[in-house]
């Protein structure tokens, strides 16, 4: 399907001829500005932005009924108080930031990350493995976590720096609540996301990183589900706490108290991992409300059953509608990615662990984390490439399947990115340099 630029003015409620922007900030400081086109940062704190030469997707080109590129043009977009207001054709405005042919997409969303525990923004440090799996780390962190509170606030920050430069205006952060950090992981989290709340949006996970009974975080959780959190995490029912139905309950009730979503790390691939994932599967049956705000976090367990299971444990996820998050494993354990969102599942992804005790790989890329998952499954096509970027947007894609413009409309939300690519595809494909980020009408990269 082929979309004409007036077809997409139209898709997006807006007629192409006579567009008259309004008096604003931009006009009335126009005579100070300098004879050149005004750079982004000229704009950074005001409250209406305008951008010209703004590439955006129209629709696909076909070759014997095949999604051979995608179709793209010029606009201009006037973005006021932090919506879209309105997307015109391309206007060679002297107020106008000069987008200069970059392609805006969706800002991206990290949607697995710790924002409260990492190393970055201090000296390089490696992993230094600990015997005994996850309990084994457990007792490491039980003896570095009160080092780290010291400057955790100050690495937050910057960590959302690093997301912010690769495009993530967003992110779901787990954040420790446990008897060695108790709440003070989440008051010092808190603090760097307030100095931050104008260029970064979060939503955070109350973890028990060291077990819910394992050392007695219960009532820890219990007071931090009082207070400003979203969703109330859990960590491997079994084989850290030893009961999978006692520990889904505790934390299916917490939320169902305190009217908040649930997000557990499951890393168990026996067993107990399959039955953990029914246990929950059944216990949002029970209770619809948490419907559509249950999360299973890594979830390896779907990586090692046949296919037959995980087409079945996938069509029961996606009707309760618990969704996935992935940090897209690779090596010896591939999700069944694919699969899930095939059958309906909501799948997110995230980095996970940047440059901390557990992991030193993370870039902070979640376009990345769609570009390996497109490599892992073969995804080379325009098509099944430019799909991939949902992955990176937490769903939102500006074509569908079918080529029909979907994003941006006039009312969005103005959080975006200027990409120096021709299309999603080669966003993708090339994890392309991401040169500008907007967030809520906002310059913050």
């Amino acid at each position: 399907m082929k979309l004409s630029r007036k077809d997409f003015l139209r898709n997006s409620a807006m007629s192409v001829a006579g567009i008259a922007f309004g008096t604003n900030a931009l006009a009335a400081n126009a005579d100070k500005m300098a004879s050149e086109t005004p750079s982004i940062n000229y704009y950074k704190n005001m409250k209406n932005l305008k951008l010209k030469n703004v590439r955006l997707e129209t629709g696909f080109e076909y070759f014997d009924d095949e999604v051979a590129s995608t179709k793209t043009d010029l606009f201009s977009i006037e973005i006021e108080n932090g919506k879209i207001k309105n997307i015109s054709a391309n206007m060679n405005d002297p107020d106008a930031v000069d987008a200069k042919g970059l392609l805006m997409l969706p800002s991206f969303k990290d949607m697995h990350i710790h924002l409260d525990k990492t190393y970055y923004g201090d000296k390089w440090q490696a992993v230094k493995r600990r015997k005994g799996g996850v309990k084994g780390m457990i007792a490491l962190e039980q003896e570095i976590m009160p080092e780290l509170l010291k400057t955790s606030t100050f690495k937050a920050e910057k960590l959302i720096e690093l997301l912010q430069s690769h495009g993530s205006a967003f992110a779901r952060s787990h954040v420790n609540i446990e008897p060695t950090s108790k709440l003070n992981s989440l008051k010092n989290l808190q603090k760097a996301l307030d100095h931050k709340k104008d260029g970064f949006g979060t939503e955070l996970v109350a973890f028990p990183q060291h077990g819910v009974y394992y050392t007695e975080s219960a009532p820890y959780l219990k007071e931090a589900a009082k207070m400003d959190i979203d969703f109330i995490g859990g960590l491997d029912p079994f084989s850290i706490d030893g009961a999978i139905e006692k520990t889904v309950d505790f934390t299916v009730q917490l939320a169902l108290d305190n009217q908040k979503g649930i997000d557990i790390h499951l890393h168990e691939t026996g067993d107990s991992g399959v039955q953990t994932i029914e246990y929950l599967i059944k216990k949002v049956n029970e209770n619809p409300i948490l419907k559509g705000k249950t999360y299973l976090s890594h979830c390896f367990a779907l990586g090692k059953i046949d296919q037959a299971k995980q087409e079945e444990l996938a069509e029961k996820l996606a009707e309760a509608k618990v969704g996935i998050i992935s940090t897209v494993p690779f090596g010896g354990l591939i999700m069944p990615i694919p699969t899930l969102m095939n059958k309906g599942v909501e799948v997110l992804v995230g980095n996970d662990s940047i440059v901390d005790h557990w992991n030193t790989f993370g870039s902070g890329s979640v376009l990345q984390k769609a570009n390996l998952a497109a490599q892992l499954y073969g995804y080379s096509t325009e098509l099944a490439l430019s799909r991939m970027l949902s992955l990176a947007t937490a769903g939102i894609t500006p074509l569908d399947d079918k080529g029909n413009q979907l994003w941006p409309k006039v009312g969005d939300n103005a959080d975006l990115v200027l990409i120096d690519a021709s299309c999603s595809a080669e966003a993708v494909s090339r994890v392309s340099e991401v040169k500008s980020l907007i967030y809520n009408g906002k310059v913050v990269y």
